[in-house]
This record gives C-alpha cells, sequence and structure tokens, in this order.
C-alpha cells in the first residue's frame, strides 16, 4: 500500500505519503489565498523525499471538508485527476475527522475549523476516532449551549474563545493524519466516504442581481 493523502479545505495545504504502516513524507504549509499554487509542488516535495515516483501509489486519500467552496475543490479535482490518471482508487475523509485524529484529548470533544462570515465548520465527537455529529455550519453563539464545557481543537475554535474556552490545537487539519486515519479504516475493511464535497452553504461567489444577458443578435 502506498496512500498519496491531501487537503484543502482548511488555510493549510497538505500533503503526505502513507506506506501502509506509517507516514514515510509529508508538507504542510498554510496559505489559504494559494492552495492551487502550492498543491503540485507539495506533492512532488514528499515524492522526492521519499525517493518515489507518482506511478508508486496505489490510492488517494483527500479531505472532502466541509470547506470553502474555492480551496476544497482544488484538493478533490486533484484527486480525481490523479486518481483517474493512476487508475487507483479515491477515498474520501471528513477533514474535521482528520483534526480529530490528531487531537489528543481523552473524551468527548468539539471540532471546529473557520467557515468565514463569523461562521464555524464543527462537529462533536465522542472521541478521536468517533464522529457523534454530522459536520454542520453555525455561529459560534448559536451552538453555545451544544458544546458548553467541551474541550475544542481547530482554527474555528480559537477564533471564538467565548464559546469555546478550552479551545487548543491542532489548528488545522495534516494530511498525516488523514493518511493515517485511513490506512487504519482500509486495514479494518471498512468503507471510507466517495470523494465528494461537503460544501454545507452555497459558494461566495454569486451572479449579481438584475444581471443582463446579452446575446449576439
Amino acid at each position: 500500500m502506498l496512500l498519496l493523502a491531501l487537503d484543502t479545505a482548511t488555510p493549510a495545504v497538505t500533503v503526505a505519503l502513507h506506506d501502509g504502516t506509517a507516514v514515510i513524507a509529508s508538507s504542510s504549509q498554510v496559505d489559504a489565498r494559494r492552495h492551487g499554487e502550492l498543491l503540485l509542488p507539495a506533492v512532488d516535495r514528499v515524492l522526492a523525499e521519499a525517493g518515489l515516483k507518482l506511478d508508486a501509489v496505489t490510492g488517494i486519500v483527500v479531505g472532502i471538508g466541509p470547506g470553502p467552496y474555492t480551496g476544497l475543490r482544488v484538493g478533490l479535482m486533484t484527486a480525481d485527476t490523479f486518481g483517474l490518471a493512476l487508475g487507483v482508487p479515491v477515498h474520501g475523509v471528513c477533514t474535521l475527522d482528520g483534526l480529530a485524529y490528531a487531537a489528543d484529548v481523552p473524551g468527548p470533544f468539539v471540532v471546529a475549523t473557520d467557515a468565514r462570515r463569523k461562521e464555524v465548520y464543527w462537529a462533536r465527537y465522542a472521541d478521536s476516532r468517533t464522529r457523534v455529529t454530522d459536520p454542520a455550519v453555525d455561529r459560534p453563539a448559536d451552538i453555545a449551549e451544544q458544546v458548553r464545557g467541551l474541550p475544542a481543537v481547530g482554527a474555528g475554535a480559537l477564533l471564538y474563545p467565548d464559546t469555546f474556552p478550552q479551545a487548543h490545537e491542532p489548528e488545522h487539519v495534516s494530511a498525516s493524519s488523514l493518511a493515517c486515519l485511513a490506512a487504519e479504516k482500509l486495514a479494518a475493511g471498512e468503507e471510507l466516504p466517495a470523494p465528494r464535497p461537503l460544501y454545507l452553504r452555497r459558494p461566495d461567489a454569486q451572479v449579481p442581481k438584475n444581471y443582463k444577458v446579452v446575446t449576439p443578435k
């Protein structure tokens, strides 16, 4: 097994290689505006670090969000393209699940990432491998009662200490945690989600109101 994992659902552009036993190479850069520019060089970098070529990869793992439309689609389209070119399966993993897997929290907790618009993408977890609610997008104040008293991880939690007073790192997901979680589930015979985006809301870009379509006569 050689899994190539990547995620662009948060400001982190993150890539890792997992050989079925452990992560053998990884790269993470935080830049919310350069997902498309940074992702492929990061793939080249981890392959070079491992001394391998892309055709050695036997499966792709990609974070499916939730996340902003523009950043999230970069990772998903890249993963789909690699899968088609190599003829290998593409597995989805919820980005929040990857953050939860990396969290050093023993009991129930919350994962929250920054959804912009003064909102967070979030879910509750019984432990680092067990999500107990579907991913959602809400204003922090609107979910204060649901998360009261629970530790929290992620950039969204760190941004809103009034709602998440027990917030701490990791701030962003790492492809290493996605790869480890996916490898563990695949080894156990579990089925991973399809590589389809969890947007949870409409994209920020909208057609202006009263837009006039001009067609040639």
